[in-house]
């Protein structure tokens, strides 16, 4: 029987570009059903430091959601430094946005009315002499990338507080941008694949 030396070889090429593929599918399958069925949440934008306006072809997002303030959070801080990730409550606010109403670093109940989000993980260092009047985090929604050139008219609406994000919540926390809006108008919206 004479065996051919190259098979092992194109076998193990195939096996590698079909691990690839069902990789990559799997990446875009989890981002697309964020959008296709999370809870949306409109969510207010804050002015960011004017030197990191425009990194190449994206725009830098900060919101008012990122810094939770010490009386929101439930169960209070961790003892010791330790790997993190914070659960955020979002409720719909007065004036539409959706606002952090309770923070944990534990797992926090459903609740009717409500979208429970997860930071992106980080890790905590406790201050021994007083606790922070507030943390700072991030959901992974901080930057939004445009067509070449296309910045500066998002970063103009971020600075003057005319900018709004619509983002899908996913069953797990996972938050994901469907849309951007300038005074309530899209202006960007996301396709699903």
């Amino acid at each position: 029987m004479i065996k051919n030396p190259l098979v092992r070889p194109l076998f193990a090429a195939i096996l590698v570009a079909l691990l690839q593929t069902a990789f990559l599918g799997y990446m875009i399958e989890s981002r697309a059903s964020i959008l296709r069925n999370g809870v949306d949440v409109v969510l207010k934008t804050v002015p960011v430091d004017p030197r990191d306006l425009l990194r190449g072809d994206y725009v830098i997002l900060a919101y008012d959601i990122s810094t939770i303030p010490a009386d929101k959070l439930t169960g209070g801080f961790p003892a010791e430094a330790t790997d993190a990730q914070i659960s955020v409550r979002l409720e719909r606010q007065p004036d539409g946005f959706s606002g952090v109403t309770e923070a944990s670093f534990g797992t926090l109940a459903p609740k009717e009315g409500s979208v429970i989000a997860h930071s992106t993980p980080f890790y905590f260092y406790p201050t021994p002499d007083s606790p922070p009047s507030s943390l700072n985090v991030e959901y992974g929604i901080e930057r939004y990338y445009v067509p070449e050139g296309e910045g500066k008219v998002l970063e103009e609406a971020r600075n003057a507080s005319a900018l709004s994000v619509t983002a899908g919540v996913s069953d797990a926390g996972t938050m994901q941008i469907r849309s951007i809006s300038i005074d309530g108008k899209p202006l960007y919206e996301e396709p699903l694949y």
